[in-house]
């Protein structure tokens, strides 16, 4: 029998819930956010702290620590007195992202290329673009899409810069979300462009590795913007 207004999943010794291990916290996190992704949870669904602790086998301490940083990476918001929905994505969010993905990876393209040819290694790279391959050879789209991020990943951290890499990681899982909806047709096409741009940077060759950095991104818009204007609201 209840003898206080406190949840029941919040009584415990008298101090409120026990804090979870932070690899629990993460594994929602995580999980969460490839959900949004995936399309598990689309755009406006409400998510509800107790059916989540359900659904992820957990207590609601992680959901609580979650949803705060899926807000901060763009894919929730809060409303008060309505609770936690998931971000509703605009034609603009798009248009955005691609704006930011033209500033950042074109630099970092460069900045990879002046490395290598300064010494630095390009085993990274090379193990990124042969998986890159591979998933595009198997034509699993989740797959092809994974490849494709970790292999710009590791061009960004290939240029040495940790602020880059910093911002690049919100960026990738926007893009993800934005690739899912845009739903890429033709990846034989982005694996060509990435064996040519990974060429450039392994000649050392910046300007020629920037050059093909902006047209790969620049096409990629113009695809995925042709798909999302009939899909998202402006």
């Amino acid at each position: 029998m209840r003898t206080s207004g406190i949840p029941d999943d919040e009584i415990g010794n008298g101090c409120g819930e026990s804090p979870p291990p932070a690899t629990e916290s993460l594994r929602l996190l995580d999980g969460l956010r490839e959900g949004i992704i995936r399309g598990d949870y689309p755009p406006g669904t409400r998510l509800r702290e107790r059916d989540l602790a359900v659904e992820f086998q957990t207590s609601r301490m992680p959901v609580r620590e979650a949803l705060p940083q899926l807000e901060s990476e763009g894919f929730v918001i809060t409303h008060p007195r309505r609770g936690t929905v998931v971000t509703r994505l605009t034609l603009r969010d798009a248009v955005e992202l691609f704006e930011v993905r033209l500033g950042i990876e074109v630099l970092a393209t460069r900045q990879a290329a002046n490395r290598v040819a300064a010494g630095a290694s390009t085993d990274g790279l090379r193990a990124a673009m042969a998986r890159s391959e591979e998933a595009t050879v198997g034509g699993d789209p989740r797959e092809v899409a994974l490849r494709s991020v970790a292999l710009h990943a590791e061009i960004i951290a290939l240029a040495g810069n940790s602020l880059l890499s910093s911002m690049m990681r919100t960026v990738a899982m926007r893009d993800r979300w934005i690739s899912q909806i845009a739903k890429d047709a033709k990846p034989s096409i982005a694996c060509e462009e990435h064996h040519r741009l990974c060429d450039a940077i392994y000649a050392g060759d910046g300007d020629l590795a920037s050059s093909l950095a902006y047209a790969h991104i620049a096409r990629a818009r113009g695809e995925q913007l042709a798909v999302l204007r009939t899909v998202l609201p402006s």
